[in-house]
């Protein structure tokens, strides 16, 4: 943020300047008496000059995101800084399980004030809870081997035994910690088996080496883990903490990153730690008392080359992610481009040759209804069966396209900050909400124009159908939830409120929506027969069921590379950073979809086939299922889920991200179908 003093001085010398500009202009106040029309335009003038100075003044913001906080040394804190560095620890992952649970369900320190930051929706629909934990700095105030408490585990207790127990199954599973300084996540860096640089927000609780020859995942951080079939407990943290100095002569700083090196020591003596000591290994039979002394260890380190850094930075410093995610978008761009260029081809050569026939052989006005796609110009049109349905799910996908578009969009731009993974979530929400009235629109005027007469069922199932599923998605994964007694439970008060609150809000904006969109209706350029023709037996590849199946395909393998890079993102606080990326990779398969459906829309018209309205909804919409289908197979491949409350919180989730797909996607390809074959109607006009 930028200095108010700075900020002052430029607005007095703003008030100074305009006045005497103006004199020296010849306007003064009995001037405005005489040229009253030139008042105004002075001061919208001075207006304009106020706001450009005041933009001018402020050096930067960060919109909507998080402000940093300002600190100093101890003994020189006061209300626009403060020494004390709080940890806050966020949900316990793990991305082989999709199970989160609390920083308090584990055994480890625990601070006696328990503090907890006020939530947002975000991480209110995720069922976080963040509580603070003993681990406290003062700033620049370096420590080194740190006790922070003693745990203690004796085989005669069952209650401490169930813990450890616990405990080992979390470092077997490979759950990790999610801790926050400052508002950003702690980032732990660890070479991997390729020798590639890595970081991740987050670390492991311990490491588990299983029985193998090589020694793999976070035991490769100490040669010492090389014991097979063993558990380490990381009972040490090295944190480092970057700081920016704001000018050299103030001793103000902001917190740039913050970073983690956990490792293990076997504490021999509780009252002279040295943390040099052997790993420390639990041993998988408890015959004998197990103490674990956590302990940790801070610095400070100054930067001078940035004044602002996020989460984004350091999860992006993978050396080959960023080649991998360019190829992938390159890949799909060229068989977007290629079915782009094939779909003019064939339909401008279609049709011009249509034209040229006409033009060459002279037949009668009635003949030239009755060729090719002229056939079922009568029929074209003629109204879908359940269009009610189809009417809903329009309007609903509409609203759906907009909020992801609109979100990946700012969230490209820089205005949604990544710093905090719930922020999208929260903002998602919203939008979801205002949209309603979009949604209804859209829903009321397609079913204006099939001629629907049941406008109550209408507006009841716009408003319940979608979030109704959605809804009760949620309410049965919970029932799961809190049976295995994860913290990814919702309380059912909460529940409640949400569903209160998305109802009373959603309603009215509906409703508002649905009176605007059934005041009119789309007109066709065609007039409907009222009694179908019969058209010809139609081919292999015109089936319905057919080009359903293998026209999804292409969209499909447009973002086929990229799914398990977000599933990955989706089961684990490692948020998905790339989103001007992800946003060129949406064009590129809003597209892919968009050219398919009309592609395979015109093959079916020249087959005199007119029946194309569920079935430009349901060609694209079908990458829904391909979808679920690859997370079935991610399901059963990656993930070591072993408890019912894990499968049924996947997919729930998968069913739900599935359901969003299914709308918008099948919204995309119906509505460029409608306007393709508007035009193709509209130009060629009938006599």
């Amino acid at each position: 943020m930028g200095d108010i003093s700075h900020v002052k001085r430029n607005l007095w010398r703003l008030r100074l300047l305009v006045p005497e500009t103006l004199f020296k202009m010849g306007f003064r106040g009995r001037d405005c008496d005489m040229e009253t029309k030139l008042c105004p335009g002075l001061y919208w003038l001075k207006c304009q000059l106020l706001l450009f100075f005041l933009v001018t003044t402020c050096e930067a913001f960060f919109f909507p995101g998080l402000v940093p906080i300002t600190y100093c040394e101890e003994g020189h804190s006061n209300s626009y800084c403060k020494s004390s560095i709080q940890v806050y620890a966020d949900k316990l992952y793990s991305v082989e399980t999709v199970m989160f649970y609390d920083y308090d369900s584990f055994d480890f320190c625990q601070d006696s004030l328990k503090r907890t930051p006020s939530e947002t929706l975000g991480q209110i629909l995720s069922g976080e809870q963040v509580t603070s934990c003993p681990y406290k700095f003062s700033f620049k105030k370096e420590e080194t081997c740190r006790k922070v408490c003693v745990k203690s585990y004796d085989p005669d207790n069952e209650d401490e035994m169930n813990k450890l127990a616990f405990l080992k199954r979390a470092i077997k599973q490979n759950y990790h910690h999610h801790w926050v300084i400052d508002n950003t996540g702690i980032i732990w860096c660890y070479d991997t088996e390729d020798k590639e640089h890595h970081c991740v927000s987050g670390f492991p609780i311990g490491c588990f080496n299983v029985p193998s020859d090589e020694v793999r995942g976070s035991c490769l951080i100490n040669p010492e883990f090389n014991k097979n079939n063993s558990l380490y407990l990381f009972n040490h943290l090295d944190i480092t903490i970057t700081y920016h100095v704001e000018s050299d002569t103030s001793k103000v700083a902001k917190l740039i990153s913050s970073r983690i090196d956990p490792k293990s020591y076997k504490h021999s003596d509780e009252d002279h730690l040295t943390c040099n000591e052997p790993p420390m290994e639990i041993p998988e039979e408890d015959t004998e008392i197990l103490t674990v002394v956590y302990t940790y260890s801070v610095k400070f380190e100054e930067s001078k080359a940035t004044e602002w850094s996020s989460e984004e930075d350091n999860d992006l410093e993978t050396t080959t992610e960023a080649n991998l995610q360019w190829i992938r978008l390159v890949n799909s761009f060229f068989v977007v481009l290629s079915l782009c260029g094939a779909m003019i081809i064939l339909i401008l050569r279609s049709i011009c040759r249509d034209i040229a026939k006409y033009n060459r052989i002279k037949i009668s006005l009635y003949d030239r209804r009755q060729f090719g796609w002229r056939l079922i110009h009568g029929s074209v049109f003629r109204l879908p069966e359940h269009g009610m349905l189809l009417s809903i799910l329009l309007g609903q996908g509409t609203q759906v396209f907009i909020m992801t578009f609109l979100s990946l969009f700012l969230a490209g731009l820089g205005f949604l900050t990544p710093a905090d993974p719930n922020v999208l979530v929260s903002y998602g929400v919203v939008l979801w909400l205002l949209l309603e009235i979009p949604a209804g629109y859209v829903s009321a005027k397609m079913y204006k124009t099939f001629k629907g007469v049941n406008w109550k069922m209408h507006f009841l199932l716009t408003t319940l159908l979608f979030p109704g599923i959605v809804f009760a998605d949620i309410f049965i994964m919970n029932l799961i939830l809190w049976m295995e007694g994860s913290s990814a439970a919702i309380s059912f008060r909460t529940l409640a409120n949400l569903f209160a609150l998305c109802f009373g809000v959603s309603t009215p904006l509906t409703f508002l929506g649905v009176y605007f969109g059934k005041k009119e209706e789309f007109a066709f350029p065609v007039q409907t027969q009222q009694t179908p023709g019969v058209g010809p037996q139609r081919a292999f590849f015109t089936k319905s069921m057919i080009t359903i199946i293998l026209g999804s395909l292409l969209p499909f393998g447009c973002i086929f590379l990229q799914l398990s890079y977000i599933l990955n993102r989706i089961w684990s606080p490692h948020m998905y950073y790339l989103f001007a990326f992800f946003l060129l990779l949406f064009l590129i398969f809003m597209i892919s979809c968009s050219e398919v459906t009309v592609l395979l829309c015109y093959f079916r018209l020249c087959a005199e086939d007119c029946g194309w309205w569920w079935r430009a909804f349901l060609t694209s919409s079908f990458t829904s299922v391909y979808i679920f289908i690859y997370a079935l197979h991610y399901y059963f491949t990656k993930l070591q889920v072993s408890t019912i409350g894990s499968a049924f919180m996947y997919f729930g989730y998968a069913f739900i991200l599935v359901l969003a797909f299914f709308l918008f996607t099948g919204t995309i390809g119906f509505f460029s179908c409608f306007f393709f074959v508007t035009a193709l109607y509209g130009v060629m006009k009938v006599d």
